[in-house]
C-alpha cells in the first residue's frame, strides 16, 4: 500500500474510535518545572476580562489547573480521578473556544455578550469540576484549598498581524533561555520577526501564503475571518520569520573532565506506518482524545490512551533494535494547503481546528547524550518525560521548550516563531528533554517534578541525578514559506511556542546498560 493511502487508512480507523468516544480531553497538561530556564509561575495572567478589552479578542485564557501548587502532590489513590477531571477541564475549554469562535463577531460588537455566552457558563463548569477534584483528594488526604479561585477565565486580546502580532516584542512567550539552554536569546529574534513578516499579512494574516499574500481574509485557502490559518484559528503571518535574518544563538555548556561525552542513537523510523491518535497516555490515561490534537508516534506501536506499562512492554516497536520499545511522540505538522486528511471531521482533527495534510518527517534522529559535568545513571524503566508546554501561548513560557530551525542554520534556534527556510533547506524541530532525575519516581502528579533540566553550567541540582538526555531531531521537507503549523489545542492558535514532545522509556535492562556504558565511556553507539 502506498504511504499516503496507508496513512489515511490508519487515520480513518482511528477516526471511528475518536468520533464515538466521549469528549473528555486532557492532553498537554503540564506544570512548572523544578529548574525551568525562564520565569516561573503564571507570568502572563494579566489578560483583561472581556468587558475591559478594547482590542479584538483572539482566544480564551484560563489558569492551568495542573500547574497549581495545590496539585503538586496528588495521592496515588486519587490520581486517576484527578487526571480524568483535569482532562474534562480541557474539554470544557475546547467547547467554550468553539462557542467563542462561532460568536466572535458578536462578542467584538458587544464584549458583555462573551460573559453571558462563553465565560460564565465555562466558569460554572470549571467550578463544579474543581470541586470534584478537591473532593477526590479530600477523601484520602488533606483537601486542597483555593481551587475554586481557578474557575474564572478571560478573553485574551489579540493584535493585528500587520502590526507584528506576537513577534513585535519578542513573542508573547519568547523567553530568555530557549529551553534547555540552546537558545539563550531564543526569544529575541521575535523583536523584528513578527513585524517584518506580518507587514503584508493583511487584516488577518497567515494561511497558505502567510505574509506574502495574507490579504483581507487571512490568507490560505480557508483562512477565515480571524487568526489566519486554514481553519481560521492560526497560524498567522507574524508567527513566521525568515531564518536567514536570525542571529546565531546556540550556546553549549563546556564538558568538564568528569563529564560523559558519549552518545547512543536509536533508529525508530519516521512513522512510515502512519500511527496517529489524539490521545496522551501520560497526562490523560484512559481518556480518548486526551490531547485534542493528533500525535505522530515512533517506537512502541501499542501506545494509546489505554496503554499500560505491561501492554507497552508487550507491544511491537518500529525501532531497529528490538530492545527499545520506548514510545516517542509529538504533535503532527500539517501543510495549510486546503487538503483534507481522514481526520477532517473527527475529534482531535478538523473538529478542533487541526486541518491540512499531515507531513511524514523526512528524518527522525533519536540520540541519548551525556552530561557535561558528570557520569550518567540508568533511566528507570517506564520513566515518563514531557518537554515543552502544549499551552504555552496562554500559560506563559516557564515550561516552553520549542526549538525551530532549518537545515544549514541549526546554530539559530527559534522558540516562538516558525522558520521560513531558504530553497533547499528543510524545517527542523528539536527537543532536548530534561536530563536530571530525582532518583526515585518514574512519574509525578504533575508529570514534571520528578525530572528537571540541568542548570546553565550543565549540573543537576538538589540531589537530582544525571541521566542520558534524549535529544530528538525531526526534519520536514515542506515547501518554502509560511504554509505549515503543528497541531494544538484549539485555543492555543497553533502557536510555535506550544510545540512539545513526550517520551516513555521502555528499554530493556541490557540495552539501557549499553546506553549508559556508551555515554559514560565516551563512545558513539547505535
Amino acid at each position: 500500500m502506498p504511504r499516503t493511502s496507508r496513512k489515511r487508512s490508519t487515520l480513518a480507523n482511528r477516526a471511528i474510535v475518536a468520533s464515538a468516544a466521549l469528549l473528555l480531553g486532557g492532553g498537554g497538561l503540564v506544570a512548572v518545572n523544578v529548574y525551568a530556564s525562564a520565569g516561573e509561575g503564571d507570568s502572563n495572567r494579566s489578560a483583561p476580562r472581556s468587558q475591559n478589552a478594547a482590542q479584538s479578542m483572539s482566544t480564551i485564557d484560563c489558569p492551568d489547573v495542573a500547574t497549581q501548587s495545590q496539585l503538586a502532590n496528588v495521592p496515588d489513590a486519587a490520581r486517576s480521578e484527578v487526571d480524568r477531571n483535569l482532562a474534562l477541564i480541557d474539554s470544557q475549554i475546547t467547547e467554550a473556544y468553539k462557542r467563542f469562535a462561532d460568536e466572535k463577531a458578536q462578542i467584538e460588537r458587544d464584549p458583555r455578550f462573551a460573559d453571558n455566552a462563553v465565560l460564565n457558563p465555562l466558569k460554572d463548569k470549571r467550578a463544579a469540576t474543581l470541586e470534584r477534584i478537591a473532593l477526590s483528594i479530600g477523601r484520602v488526604a488533606e483537601r486542597p484549598q483555593g481551587l475554586e479561585g481557578l474557575a474564572p477565565c478571560t478573553l485574551r486580546a489579540g493584535t493585528s498581524p500587520a502590526q507584528g502580532g506576537q513577534g513585535q516584542n519578542g513573542g508573547q512567550n519568547g523567553g530568555q533561555n530557549g529551553g534547555q539552554g540552546d537558545g539563550q536569546n531564543g526569544g529575541q529574534q521575535g523583536q523584528n520577526g513578527g513585524q517584518g513578516d506580518g507587514q503584508n499579512g493583511g487584516q488577518d494574516g497567515g494561511g497558505q501564503n502567510g505574509g506574502q499574500d495574507g490579504g483581507q481574509d487571512g490568507g490560505g485557502q480557508d483562512g477565515g475571518q480571524s487568526g489566519g490559518g486554514q481553519a481560521g484559528n492560526g497560524p498567522e503571518a507574524s508567527d513566521f520569520v525568515d531564518i536567514t535574518t536570525v542571529r546565531p544563538n546556540v550556546q553549549k555548556a563546556r564538558t568538564a573532565r568528569g563529564g560523559s561525552k558519549g552518545t547512543f542513537t536509536t533508529d525508530c523510523g519516521v512513522n512510515e506506518a502512519g500511527k496517529f491518535n489524539s490521545d496522551n497516555v501520560i497526562v490523560a490515561p484512559g481518556v480518548s482524545n486526551g490531547a485534542h490534537h493528533m500525535h505522530d508516534y515512533v517506537g512502541n506501536q501499542a501506545n494509546d490512551a489505554f496503554a499500560t506499562d505491561d501492554s507497552l512492554a508487550a507491544g511491537e516497536t518500529s525501532c531497529r533494535n528490538q530492545g527499545d520499545k520506548s514510545t516517542y511522540y509529538w504533535p503532527v505538522l500539517r501543510l495549510q494547503n486546503g487538503q483534507e486528511e481522514a481526520d477532517a471531521n473527527v475529534d482531535g482533527g478538523g473538529k478542533e481546528g487541526n486541518v491540512g495534510e499531515i507531513q511524514t518527517p523526512s528524518q527522525v534522529t533519536l540520540t541519548f547524550a551525556g552530561s557535561p559535568k558528570s557520569k550518567v545513571t540508568a533511566m528507570p524503566r517506564f520513566l515518563r518525560i514531557i518537554t515543552g508546554d502544549a499551552k504555552a501561548f496562554t500559560n506563559g513560557d516557564a515550561n516552553a521548550n520549542a526549538s525551530w530551525s532549518c537545515t544549514g542554520f541549526e546554530n539559530r534556534q527559534l522558540k516562538d516563531k516558525y522558520p521560513i527556510c531558504p530553497e533547499g533547506s528543510q524545517v527542523v524541530r528539536t527537543f532536548k528533554f530534561q536530563s536530571c532525575w530525582d532518583g526515585q519516581n518514574a512519574d509525578s502528579a504533575n508529570h514534571r517534578t520528578h525530572v528537571a533540566f540541568a542548570d546553565r553550567n550543565g549540573r543537576c541540582q538538589n540531589g537530582f541525578k544525571a541521566i542520558p538526555q534524549l535529544q530528538q531531531r525531526v526534519v520536514y521537507d515542506v515547501p518554502p514559506g509560511p504554509g505549515f503549523a503543528v497541531d494544538s489545542f484549539p485555543e492555543q492558535l497553533h502557536k510555535p511556542v506550544t510545540d512539545h514532545g513526550d517520551f516513555i522509556n521502555v528499554f530493556d535492562d541490557n540495552l539501557m546498560k549499553k546506553v549508559v556504558n556508551c555515554v559514560n565511556g565516551g563512545r558513539r553507539c547505535r
